[in-house]
């Protein structure tokens, strides 16, 4: 690669490739300055941004490029290959985009030397003004109240924000509490401390709002002081469904909800024998980082496989043989009926089976509940399972208060509107972004695409859509060889796809959803998945 640099404006300039090296709708990876960039044609136009995707650090050459977006292959955010700004979750920041010039058939990027290492860029985002009397109160610090604040700052909300969380921390990725449970908080952390001082974001950590008064736009903080809002944001996610068998509360029954569970999880598994109750994404989670740290892990379940209701019984036979193949031991078609302890520890877990099982720690991962009981009295709209009810525009039925995330009950695009509650990060961060929008009188509606993931021993399974009432799946590849696709069938259209070791396809999957695109049984049952490439 011919390679110059401009001592005027301090710029890397590499010819990367002819101009005929690449047709409408391919990218690659070209090296400028030793550094790598995505280079991309779209339209006859070529275009050049950062080469990682700013969530983990995917490449993105593996994803999936549709119109002017590249979606990263394994999470699931998006980016405008123009800008390089990101367009879906999760992630927080932007791509570095790159000056791309055309001459002679020859394609070549320039690169700022100063920027030349930067792998992703902070929008640009204002600052509080004192004087503004207006003050948006974030009631959680997860990740829909970090983007809902970041969204306020970038589109020029230059009022107070106040963001309350009961956590320890600021904003962390929860994702990795029960992924790698002996993390330092240092490393979990979304934003630095200082970034929230820079611009104008207060966090009150170990503080918790006891009730809303919707009439006098004031909450009441446990300590019993008061705060005025001018608009409120309910994003207080969910918390662990603890077990109400005898025993729950002996001394090693364990929840998996804080930084600090997962500490304490890690520490006292080691070496002990522990039992996960509960054989969904947690539980499963919990118990493949356990195997082999834990003297024995056991895994207690309700139905026949782990995730059947979920991703089906022939991926959860898989998944139970992969954990089992580590000296996982499962009990399924089972339930707890009693802990039984010694001196107010943990010993024994009996099972409705009449199985007795030898425990020194008991983890819990049957389910969730809505962090809303500090609503009682306010006459915000919950549901059945008393998830707050909320428009597209993430609007309650309180003008100035809206909900986002895991507490949220939402209409779902890709299910014609159908009301759903969905535990994803991605979504949660969408839906910050789209309140945050709509406070600013800036209507947006909430369309993403469910996108989320698993791991189990170091192997990613990814999942885009909804699956829910699915009646048939449609594999491509072999589940038993551990590489495959799984198309979810309800009313003959394809409603969710998950995959093991088939990327790009559940990217792919989830952009022509996000374009509206119906797809049928028929298409998923074709040998021929180039329409997967559209």
């Amino acid at each position: 690669m011919h390679q110059v640099q401009d001592e005027n404006q301090e710029q890397v300039t590499g010819m990367v490739c002819q101009e005929a090296d690449l047709k409408d709708g391919q990218m690659k990876e070209v090296t400028v300055g030793g550094e790598k960039v995505l280079l991309v044609r779209t339209q006859g136009q070529y275009s050049a941004v950062g080469s990682q995707c700013s969530h983990y650090n995917a490449p993105l050459v593996k994803g999936a490029l549709v119109g002017d977006r590249v979606r990263c292959p394994f999470h699931g955010a998006c980016f405008n290959v123009r800008t390089g700004d990101i367009e879906e979750f999760p992630g927080l920041d932007c791509l570095p985009s790159y000056k791309v010039k055309v001459e002679d058939g020859k394609v070549y990027v320039s690169i700022n030397k100063n920027s030349l290492k930067l792998k992703k860029r902070v929008k640009e985002m204002c600052n509080m003004v004192p004087d503004i009397k207006h003050t948006i109160l974030l009631i959680g610090g997860g990740p829909a109240s970090l983007v809902c604040a970041e969204t306020l700052r970038q589109n020029c909300y230059q009022g107070r924000i106040i963001m309350v969380t009961r956590d320890n921390l600021p904003p962390f990725d929860k994702t990795k509490l029960s992924k790698a449970m002996d993390l330092d908080s240092s490393s979990i952390l979304l934003r630095p401390s200082d970034f929230y001082q820079q611009y104008g974001i207060e966090v009150w950590t170990q503080k918790e709002v006891v009730s809303v008064n919707p009439a006098d736009k004031v909450v009441k903080l446990g300590d019993g002081t008061l705060q005025h809002y001018d608009q409120l944001l309910i994003s207080t996610g969910c918390r662990a469904r603890p077990l109400d068998c005898p025993g729950w509360d002996l001394k090693g029954v364990k929840l998996l909800q804080r930084y600090e569970d997962a500490k304490e999880i890690h520490n006292s598994c080691l070496g002990q024998k522990a039992v996960v109750i509960g054989a969904s994404f947690i539980g499963m989670e919990v118990a493949s980082y356990l195997s082999g740290k834990a003297a024995s892990v056991a895994v207690v379940g309700t139905s026949k496989y782990p995730y059947e209701r979920s991703l089906g019984p022939e991926i959860g036979k898989m998944c139970m043989k992969m954990l089992e193949e580590e000296n996982v031991k499962f009990y399924m078609n089972d339930g707890v009926t009693e802990i039984q302890g010694e001196n107010g520890k943990v010993k024994l877990v009996v099972l409705k089976s009449g199985k007795v099982l030898e425990a020194d720690v008991v983890i819990a991962g049957i389910g969730v509940i809505p962090n809303s009981d500090f609503l009682a009295g306010s006459k915000l709209e919950v549901d059945s399972r008393k998830a707050v009810i909320v428009d597209k525009f993430m609007r309650t039925n309180i003008p100035d208060i809206f909900s986002a995330g895991d507490v949220a009950s939402f209409p779902l695009t890709i299910r014609g509107d159908q009301r759903v509650n969905v535990g994803h990060w991605q979504i949660s961060q969408a839906q910050g972004r789209v309140a945050a929008l709509n406070m600013l009188k800036t209507p947006t509606k909430c369309d993403s695409v469910p996108f989320f993931w698993t791991v189990l021993l170091g192997k990613s399974i990814r999942y885009t859509g909804y699956g829910e009432g699915f009646t048939e799946i449609i594999f491509k590849g072999k589940v038993e060889e551990r590489k495959f696709l799984a198309f979810y069938i309800k009313d003959e259209v394809v409603v969710a796809a998950a995959s093991l070791m088939f990327d790009p396809a559940v990217a792919h999957l989830a952009e022509l959803m996000a374009a509206g695109q119906v797809l049928t049984k028929a298409q998923a049952q074709a040998d021929d998945l180039s329409w997967l490439q559209m």
